[in-house]
């Protein structure tokens, strides 16, 4: 088999580490497979050049922030070659551009708008190894651009897409996607399959096993990816289309702790108000994901919706230069808010779902600010110091986690 292997950041922080990911590759070589790498930035390297930039420069350029980030796996990327050629493994390191991958010009987000793998075919031929440093890819004026946090995962899924490779590994420090987080809830299990729907939800509300623009991209393409551990041989969990087994209501609970919700108080009921904070908000690039509009009173509205908290410097001035422009009272940002989402494609044309969410929370005494759904999701926005105990509870209530007795064996 053609496979395509890709070793995040925790897979690759050491030399013993390093060596430990080079003997699963020359494994896999061994039993007779062509294998293509695809590494991150070892350990931190990535948030250590973010830090270093932002004590040199308050707003640094987005191309030159762009072109140091990319140095990280451009370092993984030879060093991991170099320990296979020790290991007896013909290698040879690829950036981006070599890798021929082409992105659009959104740097720290671009979007790959094709891969040439000529180069990559190539080595394989000639029964070379080659090892792409991830994350990255080449604007069509010879820029780098990166893809944006776990961007190598998308990087791993479109060779293999190009490559037309027939299985596309992504290793981690865990043994594929659990029913939560397992470092907050222990008793979490391993999910043998899920389907893309599923995982573009767990990913895109806070569950960080996936990057979410890799899995619609292996949706597009009907890549089938597989989820498993640098540290063990667990067959980890499979991702691919939708099954027609019955399922159960939820599938996994995801948590997301770095969001803030913003409300903008007082604001005419009038067409064209949400059109102008949103659309504000869309120019700059800010996401928003759950919105609520309060009942009209006196002819006056609430609105109030939720970004990444990582956005809030950006988005406040924009937010209070359309609260000046619609008249409105005031604006009210909360920076100590989580979501703790109950996915699972089960839960379509099921009643009842949203009411035990909202029952187990409320055992709690954990008060519901806002709400979001989906066919396969409900959202609760949360107080944060409540996060981890609204996971908790939701998780006991769909039974996802394992018994008492699983646990002691």
């Amino acid at each position: 088999m053609l496979i395509v292997q890709k070793y995040g950041g925790s897979s690759l922080k050491s030399a013993n580490h390093l060596k430990n990911v080079a003997r699963k590759v020359q494994r896999t070589v061994e039993q007779g497979h062509q294998v293509v790498v695809v590494v991150s930035a070892m350990g931190d390297n990535t948030d250590g050049l973010l830090d270093l930039a932002e004590d040199l420069a308050q707003t640094p350029s987005a191309r030159e922030l762009d072109q140091l980030l990319s140095t990280g796996e451009t370092q993984s990327s030879a060093l991991m070659a170099m320990t296979l050629e020790q290991a007896g493994i013909p290698a040879k390191s690829f950036s981006g551009r070599q890798a021929g991958i082409l992105t659009s010009y959104d740097y720290g987000k671009a979007r790959i708008e094709q891969v040439d793998p000529k180069e990559l075919r190539n080595a394989l031929a000639v029964g070379i190894t080659p090892v792409v440093a991830g994350f990255q890819g080449v604007t069509r004026a010879g820029d780098v651009a990166t893809l944006g946090r776990g961007g190598s995962d998308l990087t791993a899924i479109a060779i293999a897409n190009a490559l037309g490779a027939d299985r596309c590994e992504i290793y981690s420090d865990v043994a594929g996607v659990y029913t939560a987080d397992p470092r907050i809830i222990p008793s979490a299990t391993p999910l043998d399959v899920l389907n893309y729907d599923e995982m573009l939800e767990l990913a895109s509300q806070g569950a960080q096993v996936l990057q979410t623009q890799a899995v619609e991209f292996a949706k597009g393409q009907q890549v089938p990816i597989y989820a498993r551990s640098t540290f063990n041989d667990e067959p980890g969990t499979v991702i691919h289309q939708g099954e027609s087994i019955e399922k159960p209501a939820v599938t996994a609970i995801a948590l997301n702790r770095h969001i803030a919700k913003i409300g903008l108080l007082g604001v005419p009921d009038a067409p064209g108000v949400a059109a102008l904070i949103f659309g504000e908000l869309a120019q700059s690039g800010i996401n928003v994901e759950l919105i609520i509009q309060a009942m009209s009173h006196n002819q006056l509205n609430d609105i109030a919706f939720t970004i990444e908290e990582q956005d809030v410097k950006r988005a406040e001035p924009i937010v209070e230069d359309c609260l000046r422009k619609l008249g409105g009272s005031s604006v009210a940002v909360d920076t100590h808010v989580a979501k703790v989402s109950a996915i699972g494609s089960g839960m379509v044309g099921r009643p009842g779902v949203a009411a035990r969410v909202f029952k187990a929370l409320s055992s709690g005494d954990i008060n519901i600010q806002m709400i979001g759904t989906s066919e396969i999701k409900i959202s609760c926005i949360i107080d944060r110091q409540d996060a981890e105990r609204a996971m908790t509870l939701i998780h006991e209530e769909f039974g996802l986690g394992q018994s008492a007795e699983m646990i002691e064996d």
